[in-house]
């Protein structure tokens, strides 16, 4: 099984040139509509007027399929200084693919016009999603793959779903010149959740090109479980007693405001868009102290998510997800619930996606925005009386379904000014067939000594339910983090913790300090978290001070770190290069905004971070972005099973040295 969005009703019914026969009729304006701000999403009327002007343009026919559109970059300087009610340029991102032929186009949306046309050869565009089932036909009728079934039992192919996914790169001959996919298929009868239902040991490799089916590779047969592993309704029977009712209302209403997708809330002003590609940004990030909105961030979101699975297996080593680059078609943002992916009092914005023939679709709730009181204590200090303060957060959400993976995404804005970046994953752990029915006992822990040698069919995973093994695998997620501290030139420092020896004669043997330089280039500031060496990462502005005379700056607080466990040379890390480090630093560049580049499927080694690095270009008094990997090795336990509850890894932004004291001193007592 690979990953493969849930079935779309509608998602590529007709060629684009018959959707923009209706253009014809001129329902659509002469210009597009207002924009409140420039970083605002593309709208409905957008996608359609950059349509239009690619077919006047003969740069799009009914072969041409359409795997993004997203807001081209507005330049920065005229961001910052833009106000409201004047005008901006507006301009879109087009990433196209017509036979093997990836094309980007850039469409000024305000004046009808077609700025740019670059084509991209060797690039792969993400995946479409018709591609996915585009080889389910061919695969059902090759012969290999019928006697295959057949030697498993299975002659009616009816229930049989195939699913084609990019497997990424490994040096091989057939990869060149092609758009290979490899396939697996599962048989979905009887069972809601066929995750468990994988036609194990059979893999089918194919070109998305040709159509052809290049291969059936058959490792031997193992038998499709009957396991249920159900957990809707139907599948968990009656549900548990309501709880008592905890009630969270608002009467005088909501905390912040929100005009069209700019959000001001205590101290805080910011904008959040959604994006088809990285799900949620937010941009423009500025603390209001007194008369004076001071910048922290200009813009921060996901830049991609590597999950690559711990098995050797033919149908296995090739799933290494950059799931980002390669699985948005549709849009990495799915809709939220109300009252339970979100608080019911929460709100809510929509987004525009393209379709695989660039027809553009709704979503709707893609992004929540709430304040929530946890019950937590924003200080306190019990003396000769007691004196603290309770505190509230703003939270803006949103989740992206990847396959079997679901994340939450939590930007979570504190009264304190810091800002806490979190991930949940959840979902439904890949899992294999086995024929095993549950552990040996000589496995006990579900490890052994000797390792993976020893061909128990838990090698590379864990048993979670009967002739069901899930597979060992990691969660990398990186962060592209455009600061403006106190203003876009900055400096990242990085300030190490170490132990001194003080003199024969003191009580003491033994202090630490700290050690602070400035980090100057990019192969400087390749750096990883060493709990045996603490450090702290800054981003300093040299323009301001504080009371006190030390400079203003934010700090990157790690969290949910993750180590690279691959040994050099290994394909998937040298495909997903921006996992060598938990922080990158770089100059600020419009067109470098994916730390595995703008075209992951199908790549070879290092793209993206690497590759700009490798200039090892000056990053003291620029305009800095910050790369921060984190992430978890995802051991699964059986409590993970059928359903992973949610687990939470988080980062931070604090301020260091940005205010003169506490700035919650003067919080009310009530939160």
């Amino acid at each position: 099984m690979s990953r493969h969005p849930a079935p779309r009703a509608g998602a590529f019914r007709a060629g684009p040139l018959a959707l923009l026969c209706s253009l014809a009729w001129g329902f659509l304006p002469g210009s597009t509509s207002a924009q409140t701000h420039p970083l605002d999403p593309p709208t409905w009327e957008e996608h359609w007027t950059a349509l239009e002007v690619l077919k006047d343009a003969g740069r799009m026919d009914d072969s041409t399929g359409f795997s993004l559109v997203l807001l081209n970059p507005p330049d920065k300087e005229a961001v910052w200084s833009w106000t409201p009610g004047t005008d901006a340029p507006r301009s879109l991102l087009l990433v196209t693919r017509r036979g093997a032929m990836t094309s980007e186009a850039v469409v000024d949306v305000k004046n009808r016009r077609l700025v740019s046309w670059t084509d991209r050869p060797g690039a792969q565009a993400p995946w479409l999603e018709s591609e996915f089932s585009a080889l389910t036909a061919a695969v059902k009728k090759h012969p290999d793959f019928i006697a295959a079934l057949a030697a498993r039992g299975i002659t009616d192919l009816q229930w049989v779903d195939c699913f084609a996914g990019p497997p990424g790169r490994f040096g091989l001959d057939e990869e060149e010149g092609r758009r290979l996919a490899h396939v697996h298929c599962t048989d979905s009868r009887l069972r809601r959740n066929d995750w468990t239902r994988g036609i194990e040991g059979l893999l089918v490799v194919g070109d998305m090109i040709t159509g052809e089916i290049l291969r059936v590779e058959d490792e031997g047969v193992v038998p499709v479980p009957d396991t249920d592993a159900d957990f809707g309704a139907h599948g968990l029977g009656v549900p548990g007693p309501d709880p008592k009712p905890i009630l969270v209302t608002q009467p005088q209403g909501l905390g912040y405001t929100l005009t069209g997708h700019q959000v001001a809330w205590e101290n805080w002003r910011f904008h959040v868009r959604p994006d088809q590609r990285v799900g949620m940004v937010i941009s423009t990030v500025r603390w209001a102290d007194g008369q004076e909105v001071r910048p922290v961030l200009y813009e921060g979101h996901l830049s991609e998510i590597f999950v690559p699975y711990m098995d050797p297996a033919g149908g296995w080593f090739a799933r290494n997800f950059l799931d980002s680059g390669e699985y948005t078609s549709g849009g990495l943002g799915k809709p939220l619930t109300r009252g339970i992916d979100c608080p019911d009092y929460a709100t809510y914005l929509d987004m525009v996606v393209v379709t695989d023939s660039g027809r553009p679709r709704d979503v709707q709730n893609v992004i929540c925005i709430f304040e929530r009181n946890a019950g937590e204590v924003a200080w306190r200090h019990l003396g000769a009386d007691y004196q603290g303060r309770p505190k509230r957060d703003l939270v803006v959400r949103a989740a992206a379904v990847l396959g079997n993976y679901d994340y939450i995404f939590d930007w979570v804005f504190q009264q304190n000014g810091s800002i806490d970046v979190g991930i949940g994953a959840t979902g439904i752990a890949e899992s294999k067939p086995v024929v095993d029915r549950v552990a040996s006992p000589q496995a006990g822990n579900g490890s052994s000594d000797e390792g993976w040698e020893d061909g128990r069919d838990d090698s590379y995973g864990r048993f979670v339910d009967e002739h069901i093994v899930a597979v060992n695998h990691d969660h990398y997620f990186n962060f592209r983090l455009d600061m403006d501290v106190d203003g876009p030139v900055n400096t990242v420092r990085k300030e190490g913790l170490r132990a001194v020896e003080l003199p024969e004669d003191h009580p003491r043997r033994s202090v630490w300090v700290v050690d602070g330089a400035p980090l100057r280039t990019e192969d400087e500031a390749k750096l990883n978290v060493v709990l045996t060496r603490p450090a702290i990462w800054r981003v300093v502005s040299p323009n301001r001070s504080n009371k006190q005379a030390y400079p203003t700056s934010y700090q990157l607080k790690p969290g949910s770190m993750i180590e690279n466990l691959f040994l050099d040379g290994d394909w998937p890390r040298l495909r997903a290069g921006f996992i060598d480090h938990h922080l990158w630093v770089t100059p600020r560049r419009p067109d470098e905004m994916y730390a595995a580049g703008m075209y992951p499927t199908l790549s070879g080694p290092g793209e993206g971070l690497p590759s700009w690095t490798a200039a090892n270009r000056n990053i003291e008094n620029e305009d800095v972005v910050l790369w921060y990997t984190m992430g978890m090795h995802h051991v699964v336990r059986t409590e993970d099973w059928p359903v992973m509850p949610v687990a939470y890894g988080w980062f931070e932004l604090r301020p260091f040295d940005f205010f003169d004291r506490n700035p919650v001193l003067n919080l009310p007592k009530k939160p």
